[in-house]
């Protein structure tokens, strides 16, 4: 069983900006550039990079949908009450 994930997310306030940003990342732009330059969370600075974590320490949704992501893969848009989130995970523990 999966105890940690490390992941990046790009957080925008509606799904068509979610949206627009999965079809950018389908055309080859950088997950991190496109969290520089989009994401309203203070970890788009860093790439959107949020680090290890584990369960219990994001939103539900966001948790459920990072622990499920396999490694390397890029989740749908996911909402929450922050937003809409695309979620990037690098790695599993």
């Amino acid at each position: 069983m999966v105890s940690q994930v490390h992941a990046y997310h790009i957080l925008v306030r509606n799904e068509q900006d979610a949206k627009s940003i999965l079809t950018d990342l389908s055309g080859g732009v950088s997950f991190e550039k496109l969290a520089q330059l989009k994401s309203v969370c203070p970890s788009g600075k860093k790439g959107g990079d949020l680090g290890w974590f584990g369960r219990g320490k994001m939103v539900r949704e966001f948790e459920n949908a990072a622990f499920t992501l396999e490694k390397g893969r890029i989740s749908e848009p996911i909402k929450s009450e922050f937003g809409w989130h695309i979620i990037k995970v690098v790695d599993r523990k």
